[in-house]
């Protein structure tokens, strides 16, 4: 590490100290040239990828909105807190461990399908009728008899 004030390149590590959280480590560095003391901070850098979408045009990926699109389809069914904390954790670990630095808006959605059909079959269609843009009854039939016990017996 670089003496912020010398500009000398060797420094060494007086102390180490982890935060009461454990994400953050702090080290006290001394400069072996001006002998002056400094801290630094480690912090894991995790970088969601850009989310495209339709139109072309690029946002921060928001857990926030990931997570109000899971909660209006979830609206009053009798998934969990955790459940949906889980489900919205186990997409964006998907995004991480796929090493992208952009994904489409259409590839999210459809992690999103896929964590609500494994919740809750009736929030599975309400947001798949949005997305999907359902535009008559056949389409609504076809996305029930996709998650319909009966339909997949055949």
């Amino acid at each position: 590490m670089k003496c912020p004030f010398c500009g000398h390149e060797e420094t060494g590590v007086v102390d180490t100290r982890v935060s009461d959280e454990g994400d953050i480590v702090r080290r006290r560095r001394k400069c072996t040239a001006c002998e002056k003391r400094f801290t630094t901070y480690e912090r894991p850098e995790i970088q969601l990828p850009q989310v495209v979408k339709k139109n072309g045009s690029r946002i921060e990926f928001s857990r926030a909105k990931l997570r109000a699109s899971l909660d209006l389809a979830l609206r009053k069914r009798p998934v969990s807190t955790e459940l949906v904390d889980a489900a919205v954790t186990a997409i964006e670990e998907k995004l991480l461990s796929a090493g992208l630095r952009e994904v489409l808006s259409q590839q999210l959605g459809e992690l999103v399908m896929a964590e609500l059909k494994k919740l809750d079959k009736v929030a599975y269609i309400r947001f798949a009728s949005v997305y999907r843009n359902f535009e008559d009854v056949d389409a609504f039939s076809r996305a029930i008899k996709e998650v319909s016990p009966a339909a997949r017996k055949k």
